[in-house]
């Protein structure tokens, strides 16, 4: 340790995403290469000495105590924990939730010396990992809501290649091994026998963490949701969804001193007759253990709907990847024809 396999990777790896904007220390955390990375951890982040890094990821993130509030973070997953280096903005974004962080190092604001705060999620307080739909973000739950983050990858590799080296990790740990389960056939496994409703895919691994997947039936349920936000002639039988994807909607910013565009997340769904955005909450759902109350708003929240017959063309930026594409609708009723989105997601 360090491999050389490991050097490349991290470095290649230390990439933002160039639609997102960070603060002046996290560009220096992305300049940094090979060795170099390796001694940052090291020298700033790790808490145990023999601990060793593992994997490096940019992602979008939420916590649970600030759920509206998206900020970028460098994700570096050791032998020991899970660490969000975090803008130093984050801090001041919320100040309703300061409890929630230590603020002992404000006075350095007024100096030439960029602070970044780093949230700390020890392997040994893990518990569960619930996968979004389509591999497009995962919730990481500890054992109270100060340890719950979702991380909005937007992107099915990332989300996949992050579990695949956590669950490598969780491997390594010292837990005292679970009581053999009981045989069990398949619909004791997994369906409930007071609602005979089949409950979401779990894979319990060797620590004890589960891994939590989607089932089908959630994607039933979206179709429902979608169906009645629909036209009531809508034969639910014949909608299929066809597309689910993490996007920001971009709104332009006029008046700026540069052309500055506004993202906000949205999640775009297509189905054969309509396009529609929903504001999604990826972190309350489904409900942690300790929730006393159901969260105060719903997992989506529909913004726009759009049918696909009312599509009159389709714009393709040029740019490099995120691709940006603006649909242009041919509806009389609605004044805005315009439909700005930004695609994080837009490969093959």
């Amino acid at each position: 340790y360090p491999s050389e396999f490991l050097m490349q990777k991290i470095t290649e790896d230390n990439q933002i995403p160039v639609h997102l904007h960070v603060s002046v220390s996290l560009q220096y955390v992305a300049r940094l290469k090979g060795y170099a990375l390796v001694e940052f951890f090291h020298g700033n982040i790790a808490e145990v000495e023999n601990e060793e890094l593992r994997h490096l990821m940019w992602s979008s993130v939420l916590f649970y105590k600030t759920p509206n509030l998206e900020v970028m973070a460098c994700v570096l997953l050791s032998t020991k924990a899970i660490y969000f280096v975090l803008d130093d903005s984050f801090i001041h974004a919320d100040e309703h939730q300061s409890d929630f962080w230590n603020k002992e190092n404000s006075d350095c604001e007024n100096s030439s010396f960029h602070l970044s705060c780093c949230f700390v999620l020890k392997l040994n307080d893990l518990q569960s990992v619930n996968v979004g739909l389509f591999d497009q973000y995962f919730r990481i739950t500890g054992h109270s809501a100060n340890h719950i983050v979702t991380c909005l990858t937007r992107d099915s590799y990332n989300t996949h290649t992050f579990i695949q080296q956590l669950m490598a990790v969780l491997s390594l740990l010292a837990r005292t091994p679970s009581p053999e389960p009981v045989d069990k056939d398949f619909y004791s496994e997994f369906g409930s026998k007071t609602t005979g409703k089949m409950e979401n895919y779990e894979l319990i691994h060797s620590s004890r963490v589960k891994f939590i997947y989607p089932n089908e039936e959630e994607i039933g349920d979206l179709a429902f949701l979608v169906a009645e936000k629909m036209d009531a002639l809508t034969n639910l039988q014949s909608l299929n969804i066809l597309l689910y994807v993490l996007a920001f909607q971009v709104n332009h910013v006029e008046g700026s001193a540069q052309n500055t565009s506004l993202l906000q997340p949205k999640t775009l769904i297509l189905t054969s007759s309509d396009l529609f955005l929903f504001d999604e909450d990826y972190i309350s759902y489904p409900l942690p253990e300790f929730a006393k109350e159901p969260p105060k708003r719903d997992k989506y929240q529909l913004v726009d709907g759009r049918r696909i017959r009312d599509l009159d063309r389709v714009l393709m930026g040029y740019q490099t990847y995120p691709q940006a594409l603006t649909f242009v609708f041919d509806d009389v009723q609605n004044q805005d024809l315009m439909q700005n989105l930004t695609l994080d997601h837009f490969g093959e």
